[in-house]
C-alpha cells in the first residue's frame, strides 16, 4: 500500500512540475524551467522504478495513470495561482466616457481607446492590458463604472 501512496505523491509532483515547466518555457523563463526539469526527471525516474517493480499489479498501473491526470489538474491550479503573463480585455461603451480611460490608467492599466460603430450606433472601444494577476481586480474596477465587457 505504501508503494501506491508513493506513486500518487510522485506523479502529482512530477506532472505538476511538468505543467509549470512547460508554461515557464512558453513565457521565456528558461533558467527556472531548466532547474525545474532537473527535479522533474528525478521524480519521474523514481516513480517509474516503482511501476517497474510492480509490473504484475494492474492496481499500480491504474493508480499511476490516474495520478498523472491528478497531477495535470494540480499543475493547472498552481499555474492559475501564479498567473504569469498579461491579458487583454476589450470594454465597449455606448457613450463617450472620457473618464473611463483616465481612471483605469490612474490605477495602472494600459488603455487604448477608439471610436467604433455597432448595430445601434457609435461605441467607444477600450482595449485594456494588465497583468493576469490583476484580472479580477480589473473586472471589478470596470463593473463599478457600469460598463459592458465584451
Amino acid at each position: 500500500m505504501s508503494s501506491i501512496l508513493q506513486i500518487i505523491a510522485l506523479q502529482f509532483a512530477y506532472v505538476s512540475l511538468l505543467s509549470i515547466r512547460l508554461i515557464l518555457m512558453v513565457k521565456g523563463v528558461r533558467y527556472v524551467a531548466a532547474l525545474i526539469s532537473a527535479v522533474e526527471i528525478g521524480i519521474y525516474v523514481a516513480g517509474f522504478k516503482i511501476i517497474l517493480d510492480h509490473l504484475t499489479s494492474p492496481l499500480h498501473f491504474v493508480v499511476y495513470c490516474l495520478s498523472y491526470a491528478g497531477g495535470v489538474l494540480l499543475g493547472v491550479r498552481i499555474e492559475e495561482r501564479l498567473a504569469i503573463g498579461y491579458i487583454t480585455v476589450e470594454v465597449v461603451c455606448d457613450e463617450q466616457r472620457d473618464d473611463l480611460a483616465a481612471r483605469l490608467r490612474e490605477k495602472g492599466y494600459g488603455v487604448t481607446r477608439w471610436l467604433g460603430e455597432g448595430k445601434e450606433g457609435k461605441r467607444w472601444v477600450h482595449t485594456v492590458v494588465t497583468k493576469r494577476k490583476l484580472q479580477q481586480q480589473l473586472y471589478q474596477d470596470i463593473c463599478n463604472r457600469q460598463v459592458l465587457l465584451s
